[in-house]
């Protein structure tokens, strides 16, 4: 009789996964582990970890639990040779009752696998790149059944990333360091930038990757950078689990990179080697850290250039735990940090250290970036001045996200207005609940206010709120954060979470839209000298119908029972919205023909965004089951402005004729056809579009989660009669100056 295995949620617990980390004392190790607690959650014989060695071209037993332990590095085998090797070359699991039945089985002698009769095996996929394969062996034949493939597609989902970064230590080969540039401190007082995300912080300025007290020894031995590295691993452990509980959507192993070369004994080793030849640990830190920062920069793997963050953050972590008193938190509380293009997955790890803001320095910053800093509640601020950059450490700085206002060393009298401010926007967030989950204009017409959300957290803040429904959840940011694409059940998992979260409520999914400024490195990106008007949106899914159907799939799955709704983004044309109707069709289809639970007729729209997708709005709407118009890059194409390029931030102009027109065709297009028609993006909060927006016939806005109290309170303010009036009078404008004067701005 099969022994009974452990339900597929318990095996896939991504914080146990991270715990391993704790019982591990270098990376073998910890792949080793790996492949212990696999099989033991899957009540397996065996478990093996085999990854691709891209030299030999080879895939290597690297880690094993249950056959012949001499086995481990010596097992080799060629991509397609084997059922493992099949595995790799196919991209797919495969289960066998019997493996020695398979013509494709190849037995190795001195492994003792021969006592083994059940095989399953999938592969490890880091984004679209396989990274190995993971197979489970079991003497009772016909062991392993479907639930048992879907969660090792999970576990091994969940374990690439991790993979992938120990890949890359273990095969790092050092060069020789370069000397590091030293700026001139500036002499700043205030400075101007353009606001990113709302909010007053004050704090220590500190620039990322430079250490505070680099070239004062202090009486620190060997044994004390010891005591400071078993420190650093307990406290990365800490966040890493907290992480877990408080955004499991973005955050999963996003500190492995770090707890990897804690662990490497190469990076560690390294620095104890020099403490013990005579230098300084804080300088042996600094040299260790300034080799693996110049060779992460320099490397043609976007893997490792994505960690130089990660080592300067390590670097900097190491050091302060050196000191160990008060002042020497190893978080980043009470610092304001200085750093020049940051990624979304640095953006979580600022935020998780207790970052109280940021000040970015030149145009690096994407929409995506400040997106997850609101969302996170993290104030940013960006600004040109390269200066600061040689900023000294320590010095007093406040930021004000929301006018993008930058002091230096500010008097009290100003950090007593900023800190009242601060104590206000505070208040009116935590006393900010709104009763009914529509809006109702003076004169009684009902408005439907729903949430955008970005991250799961923010699903409690939308409940809290009482709000209506989910208007935008965008898909791309756990993608984005984790830079990897998720494999189905990952996915599944967060959209359930979602759905849940929300009770019955409306839930709009826009699918994933990567490329122009959100890129992932997985991604084989061919160079576009226009990103914005390259592959992105609805046209990167439909050809990669693959990673399409996965998404599709996992939503369709998450859906069963819920108000699912499904909009694709950037469509420029009726088939393209046809052609991801017939995507979600063959889903469903699948999903019926697998006998899998799932939501078999979601609502589905499209985003206008385009102007081409203006001029055949009436077509779209007959087609879609809702349209919802994305007012940020509809204004950016029609205007042809970067809305990221704050040189040209006094032509990106929402109140353009052109964008009222546009957005006047598409309301009376889903009037006609009798369709739902909802408006996201920052003029869905703006109090002087407003009235524009309801006399033109749109009844749904969506927008960021904590504008919905002062949305709703403007809204109840406005007259129907009075908004059509002016928006008939706002139309037959065709000057910017006569319409701004209109709506008083």
């Amino acid at each position: 009789m099969p022994r009974p295995k452990d339900n597929v949620a318990l095996v896939c617990d991504i914080g146990e996964l991270a715990g391993l980390f704790e019982k591990s004392a270098h990376i073998e190790d910890f792949l080793r582990n790996a492949a212990s607690i696999v099989a033991y959650h899957m009540k397996a014989a065996v478990c093996s970890i085999y990854l691709y060695n891209e030299g030999e071209r080879a895939l290597v037993l690297t880690a094993n639990q249950g056959l012949n332990p001499d086995a481990v590095g010596r097992v080799r085998l060629q991509p397609g040779e084997g059922l493992v090797g099949t595995v790799f070359s196919e991209q797919r699991p495969i289960r066998e009752a019997s493996a020695a039945r398979n013509p494709r089985f190849k037995f190795v002698p001195g492994t003792n696998e021969e006592r083994y009769e059940a095989f399953l095996a999938v592969p490890i996929i880091r984004g679209l790149s396989p990274v190995g394969v993971l197979v489970v062996q079991d003497p009772v034949p016909g062991y392993f059944d479907e639930n048992d493939s879907r969660a090792m597609q999970t576990i091994a989902a969940q374990l690439a990333s991790v993979i992938q970064n120990a890949k890359l230590l273990m095969n790092l080969r050092r060069q020789p360091p370069e000397a590091a540039a030293v700026a001139a401190p500036p002499g700043l007082r205030y400075v101007k930038g353009a606001p990113v995300s709302d909010g007053c912080a004050y704090g220590k300025a500190t620039v990322l990757g430079v250490f505070e007290d680099q070239g004062q020894p202090g009486p620190f031995t060997a044994d004390d950078f010891r005591r400071a590295l078993a420190r650093t691993e307990a406290q990365l452990a800490d966040l890493q689990r907290a992480m877990e509980e408080r955004l499991a959507d973005v955050a999963s192993m996003i500190f492995s990179a770090h707890l990897l070369m804690v662990k490497d004994s190469e990076f560690s080793g390294q620095m104890i080697s020099l403490i013990e030849g005579g230098l300084s640990p804080q300088a042996a830190v600094a040299k260790v850290v300034g080799e693996y920062v110049r060779l992460f920069s320099s490397s043609p793997n976007a893997r490792l250039r994505e960690k130089v963050q990660d080592v300067r953050d390590l670097g900097r972590r190491l050091v302060q735990n050196l000191r160990e008193g008060p002042e020497s938190a190893p978080d980043y509380q009470g610092r304001i940090l200085i750093a020049g293009e940051l990624l979304a997955s640095d953006i979580v790890k600022l935020a998780a250290q207790r970052a109280e803001g940021l000040l970015l320095i030149g145009g690096g910053i994407t929409a995506h970036v400040s997106i997850l800093a609101r969302s996170l509640q993290l104030p940013a601020v960006v600004v040109e001045d390269r200066r600061f950059f040689g900023f000294p450490a320590g010095l007093p700085i406040l930021i004000d996200g929301g006018q993008g206002v930058v002091l230096i060393d500010p008097g009290d009298e100003v950090l007593a207005k900023y800190r009242d401010l601060r104590a206000a926007r505070g208040e009116a967030e935590r006393f900010a609940v709104v009763g009914p989950e529509e809006a109702v204009t003076r004169d009684g017409v009902r408005v439907h206010v729903w949430a955008n959300i970005n991250i799961l957290s923010e699903i409690d803040v939308a409940r809290r709120m009482n709000v209506g429904g989910i208007g935008l959840y965008r898909s791309e940011f756990p993608f984005l954060v984790r830079n990897d694409f998720l494999a189905e059940e990952e996915q599944y998992r967060i959209y359930r979470k979602i759905l849940d979260g929300m009770s019955g409520r409306p839930v709009v999914f826009r699918t994933l839209d990567i490329g122009g400024d959100k890129m992932l490195s997985e991604v084989p990106w061919v160079h576009e000298a226009n990103p914005s008007l390259g592959l992105r949106g609805i046209r990167f899914s439909l050809q990669n119908k693959t990673t399409f159907m996965q998404q599709i799939r996992a939503l369709l799955r998450a859906g069963a029972g819920a108000d699912l709704r499904i909009m694709f983004p950037m469509v420029c044309s009726v088939e393209e919205f046809i052609g991801a109707r017939d995507v979600v069709s063959e889903c469903i289809r699948d999903l019926r023909t697998e006998d899998v639970p799932h939501h078999p007729d979601p609502k589905l729209g499209l985003m206008i965004e385009v102007p081409s997708a203006v001029e055949v709005a009436e077509e779209l709407a007959a087609e879609a089951d809702f349209l919802s118009i994305g007012s940020n890059d509809l204004v950016q194409y029609l205007l042809a402005v970067d809305r990221t390029n704050e040189h040209l931030s006094d032509l990106y102009l929402s109140h353009h004729p052109a964008v009222l027109r546009a957005m006047k065709r598409a309301a009376d297009a889903c009037l006609a056809r009798g369709k739902p028609l909802s408006l996201c993006g920052e003029m869905a909060a703006d109090p002087k579009m407003l009235p524009f927006v309801l006399g033109i016939g749109i009844r749904v806005l969506s927008v960021e989660v904590r504008q919905i109290p002062v949305l709703h309170k403007n809204i109840a303010g406005i007259r129907i009669e009075d908004a059509v009036r002016m928006a008939e009078g706002l139309l037959r404008m065709g000057r910017i100056q006569d319409i701004k004067t209109a709506l008083g701005a």
